[in-house]
């Protein structure tokens, strides 16, 4: 029988085995088909198979691991049609966030959007640029303020998390982000919502192009769900 002082000590040792499992997903240390044995991770990890047992539960009901017929826990594989659905969906609440800033935000929150995209395009380290992306996201999220489309693209967030490591880690797409940023930094300040929506589309869309691209080049999507057997027409 579980002490109630065991049970205290595994609750946050869960959340941070849940946090730590949650980072190896977002860098690309665990890969979309990943066996996700319990005792493995948490030799790994350091702690005991009780707060491993229960991040895997939490990744599961977060749609990231799934229980596969003589292989067990596994890191979910997304066919082609979910990753279509997701960036779909991603660039309309995005979308909508960036219309929603451009009437709510404050000029302070204005400024720290373009101080971030200024210290992300001086960074040529690609792990800064992908953090400063997120942050840059999350503020302009932050901006919009509604607290169920905030919900909806966390929700949302966590499951591109199994795509793997960011878009920004290829030199070009960092680049070309970060001009990006700059256009819909334009639309914001101008208090221009439709033109804010436009260009932030235009952006997820065009990372949406490159995931692509890094998927079928490491073999990380199953292309089974496709019909037509191209991205051409994309």
């Amino acid at each position: 029988m579980t002490s109630p002082s065991d049970t205290t000590t595994d609750l946050p040792q869960g959340q941070g085995a849940y946090d730590r499992l949650l980072d190896d997903i977002r860098i690309g240390a665990l890969l979309p088909g990943a066996r996700l044995r319990e005792v493995e991770l948490a030799a790994r990890l350091g702690i005991s198979r009780t707060p491993v047992r229960e991040a895997l539960r939490r990744l599961e009901a977060d749609g990231l691991v799934e229980h596969l017929p003589r292989q067990g826990a596994c890191l979910r594989r997304l066919g082609y049609a979910e990753v279509m659905e997701l960036y779909e969906m991603r660039a309309v609440l995005e979308g909508t966030a960036a219309r929603l800033a451009a009437r709510s935000a404050s000029d302070l929150e204005l400024l720290e959007l373009a101080e971030i995209n200024a210290a992300m395009r001086a960074s040529d380290q690609p792990g800064d640029v992908a953090r400063l992306n997120r942050q840059f996201h999350t503020s302009l999220i932050n901006a919009a303020k509604n607290r169920y489309l905030q919900r909806a693209i966390g929700a949302m967030a966590r499951t591109l998390l199994i795509l793997g490591q960011s878009t920004l880690f290829d030199p070009a797409r960092s680049k070309s982000a970060s001009e990006e940023h700059d256009t819909l930094l334009g639309a914001l300040n101008t208090r221009d919502g439709a033109q804010a929506e436009a260009v932030m589309r235009a952006h997820i869309e065009a990372a949406h192009r490159i995931r692509l691209r890094q998927l079928r080049e490491a073999g990380l999507m199953d292309w089974g769900e496709a019909h037509g057997g191209s991205d051409g027409a994309l």
